[in-house]
């Protein structure tokens, strides 16, 4: 049994009425429920006494270092088989950090711990990691993002990633750590038994300095598959080191973010490279870097590769115009792969989407989530989207934002939406002016199809 509320203000009558709904949850979800200390000390006598809670969450609310300490005391009990716990925004300090601490140390039920967006501190941070080197815990996924950490941290954390083989997830994004800070770390990873699956360093201060020695962890580290460094100004020559370890036949990346890295379309030639003969990445987002329509280009000539396994091509913000399309359409019209494709925030215009629309069509395109936001569309292009809408029952989700259909563009959107060939359940539509006629229309057509979700 599950108990899953978000953004609810609790009464007192309603707070009491979900505590006996929770004496059998397995899972218990609260993010956003304005939820105090006084709240954690129900929470604990739960943890204490329904043996059958194994995930609890609780971002984004005041609890403070007073709640913590409430829960953990039913976090200690010996009947306690909680394995997940999210306390992301709830405004701990590092004085939460020894409590917790002692439950890293007595509770190796415990695998999940997600402490993001607190004020813990390297010196809170490192008492976690002296609960994480006993021999009882069993941490798999530590999330660690906006928590003030520094360069200090490093020798902390690579002493716990030592003695802690079932690390398999660690998230620092978000931490001033700096290029110094992410080299120790790597060389930690390396020498540490842990078989990580997971290491995202965004806005870490990351330069191309780092980047020789995170495509050393990658070549070393078969295990790991998903590497987010999004946000660091690593540029062309940070790339073209990173491709090195991304190459190595060790290396079985899945996932690759590298968003806001100062990429050029220089990049794209290694990029390229990669997409064609690394199957076993499956996701690339390369948001906001300049990569212009030459880049754009070639990593198309990737996507047309057999070898390329790529599901979801993340370029949205990439200096991108209609010249590019119809190298786009063709790699549609190829890759039986690609599932997502995110494009908003580029000039295409109505010929560039024109011309989209006829790889979407193609029998070998199965595009399921496709986001055309802010690219200059007009009513002009949404008879061709319709019927893309009515004719590829694949697409499930398309994004519309920020383009100015106006009445006329909607309602060709909406008959689309009408037509019972037409599988989209997800359309978003944010700042897009319409009259209250159409409203009126999008309104009874979400009544008619309650699996059409509309957002505006």
């Amino acid at each position: 049994m599950e108990l899953d509320i978000q953004c609810e203000e609790m009464s007192p009558s309603r707070w009491a009425e979900l505590l006996t709904t929770m004496k059998s949850c397995k899972t218990i979800r609260l993010d956003d429920c304005n939820l105090s200390s006084s709240n954690c000390e129900d929470l604990s006598s739960i943890i204490n006494t329904n043996p059958s809670l194994t995930e609890l969450k609780l971002n984004n609310n005041e609890l403070g270092d007073a709640g913590v300490e409430y829960l953990c005391k039913g976090l200690l009990m010996p009947s306690c088989s909680l394995q997940k716990l999210w306390l992301q925004n709830c405004n701990l300090t590092s004085a939460s950090c020894e409590t917790l601490r002692s439950v890293l140390s007595a509770q190796p039920s415990l695998t999940e711990l997600h402490v993001g967006d607190n004020r813990l501190g390297t010196a809170g941070v490192k008492v976690l990691c002296q609960g994480m080197m006993n021999p009882s815990c069993k941490l798999q996924k530590l999330q660690l993002e906006y928590c003030e950490l520094t360069a200090d941290i490093v020798e902390a954390l690579n002493a716990a990633l030592q003695s802690k083989p079932t690390l398999k997830e660690l998230s620092l994004s978000n931490n001033t750590l700096g290029d110094t800070a992410v080299k120790q770390l790597c060389r930690g990873l390396v020498e540490a038994s842990c078989n990580l699956e997971l290491l995202h360093l965004e806005n870490c201060g990351i330069t191309s300095d780092s980047c020789r020695d995170i495509s050393i962890v990658l070549s070393n580290k078969s295990s790991l598959m998903d590497l987010s460094v999004g946000d660091n100004k690593i540029g062309d020559s940070g790339l073209a080191l990173l491709c090195q370890g991304l190459m190595h036949p060790n290396c079985k990346i899945q996932k690759l973010w590298l968003w806001d890295c100062d990429l050029t379309s220089a990049s794209c030639k290694d990029l390229s490279r990669l997409i064609s003969t690394k199957e076993t990445l499956t996701e690339i987002s390369l948001i906001d870097n300049n990569l212009r329509d030459s880049g754009m280009e070639m990593l198309c000539q990737a996507l047309k590769d057999p070898k390329s396994k790529l599901q979801e091509l993340w370029v949205r913000e990439c200096g991108l115009t209609t010249a590019c399309c119809k190298v786009v359409s063709s790699a549609l019209s190829t890759n039986k792969h690609l599932k997502v494709l995110h494009m908003g925030e580029n000039k295409l215009g109505d010929a560039g989407v024109e011309l989209l629309c006829e790889g979407l069509l193609h029998p070998n395109c199965n595009i399921q989530s496709l986001w055309l936001g802010n690219c200059d569309l007009t009513a002009a292009c949404c008879a061709t989207l319709s019927t893309v809408m009515t004719t590829k029952q694949c697409l499930t989700e398309l994004d519309l934002s920020y383009n100015p259909l106006e009445d006329e563009g909607i309602r060709k959107i909406c008959e689309a939406l009408r037509n019972p060939s037409c599988n989209v359940q997800q359309l978003i539509l944010y700042d897009i002016l319409w009259s209250a006629e159409v409203d009126d229309e999008l309104r009874a057509l979400e009544d008619s199809k309650p699996e059409v979700k509309i957002i505006s």
